[in-house]
């Protein structure tokens, strides 16, 4: 059996985010357009009647709304292009290491890399919450009663796969399992 494990982490490169920047760019746009038009008396899309609209309230909250969505989605494009909260957890029993290894938005800080002794842990503490926006996070437990996240950030995993996974990675650490009655 090998001493090393190493779970890679999806980040932002997910379908989901590249949906909803390609949405809001879209909707965004549209938007904008349709404020633009009613500034210029001019139809830049050309399934609209814009041109009817004042721009003055209607067309100016219509381009700071667009503005607004394009920024936003911008914001999620660059997120995606930089894989913010990607990564791997490694759990090194060769060396008695864990490495939580993240990337982060561009700066001094887009790398974040903690690294623990096998020794300092307490246990692999597993947080389930169900209801509207339900949680399942595996986290590690070290003796000074810190919680380190381990799972990825957004679509909730199967019930039954962190189970899994929680229960694999105690048997591998040797330590005990908190959270699964």
């Amino acid at each position: 059996m090998s001493n090393i494990k190493k779970d890679k982490i999806l980040g932002s490169r997910r379908i989901s985010n590249y949906w909803w920047a390609t949405t809001i760019f879209l909707g965004g746009l549209g938007f904008f357009l349709v404020g633009l038009s009613s500034y210029l008396k001019m139809e830049l899309l050309p399934f609209t009647k814009s041109t009817d609209l004042l721009f003055l309230p209607q067309g100016i909250i219509m381009t700071f709304y667009g503005t607004t969505a394009i920024l936003i989605s911008l914001f999620l494009w660059f997120t995606i292009l930089w894989n913010v909260g990607s990564g791997y957890n490694e759990f090194n029993r060769d060396l008695g290491l864990i490495t939580i290894f993240r990337f982060g938005f561009p700066g001094k800080n887009r790398i974040l890399k903690l690294q623990y002794n096998i020794n300092d842990i307490q246990s692999i503490k597993v947080n389930i919450q169900e209801g509207l926006t339900p949680k399942r996070e595996i986290y590690l437990k070290t003796k000074d009663e810190r919680e380190i996240p381990l799972t990825r950030v957004g679509n909730p995993i199967l019930l039954h796969e962190i189970e899994e996974q929680a229960i694999s990675l105690a048997k591998f650490l040797g330590v005990f399992l908190e959270g699964i009655e």
